[in-house]
């Protein structure tokens, strides 16, 4: 009896979703999308795949990797930083054109942290009234342009500013605003 017990278990655990499972939708955001735009780049420049020259081009590509995306480099271990170093764990797969998908998958399994990385919700500037967010969300817009808002004390001085910029980042957004 506790034979055919430990044998449903069994086959119950092998049958559920679980860890071994394909990524669901969603899962993984960054690392596909990252990984799937790199693997297109190196298919539009032509460049050789081998494991050597894949890993070569992914150094160089997470150099230029700004916030989750630099986040997901530094867990393979693709910044100078970084503690560990799979970057082989995506280089060889790649190189053999295994779907960036069942790469993530295989990243999951040896750190869960790669899958946890989700992309920051994006705020509509052409709809958003800039006076309700939040100095933390001001400066976060200022930051994903590249700018910094030197000598700014009050929420009204971050909001000026991302006036100031939005027709050279988000030319679209400032035409279609009404309260400027």
């Amino acid at each position: 009896m506790r034979v055919a017990n430990w044998l449903w278990a069994a086959l119950a655990l092998i049958l559920l979703p679980g860890g071994s499972r394909a990524l669901r939708e969603g899962e993984c955001e960054v690392c596909v999308t990252f990984l799937g735009r790199f693997y297109q780049s190196l298919k539009d420049k032509d460049v050789e795949f081998t494991p050597a020259s894949v890993e070569k081009e992914l150094l160089k590509s997470c150099k230029e990797a700004k916030g989750k995306e630099n986040r997901l480099c530094y867990y393979i271990g693709a910044t100078s930083d970084a503690a560990t170093k799979m970057v082989n764990e995506v280089s060889k797969p790649l190189s053999h054109h295994i779907p960036v998908e069942k790469v993530c998958e295989k990243l999951k399994k040896k750190d869960s942290q790669i899958c946890e990385l989700k992309y920051d919700k994006q705020i509509d500037l052409s709809t958003v009234d800039l006076k309700k967010l939040r100095v933390k969300e001001l400066k976060k817009i200022l930051d994903d342009w590249g700018e910094t808002c030197k000598g700014c004390a009050e929420k009204s001085d971050y909001i000026r500013k991302i006036n100031e910029l939005m027709p050279k980042y988000a030319p679209k957004a400032a035409s279609s605003r009404t309260d400027l």
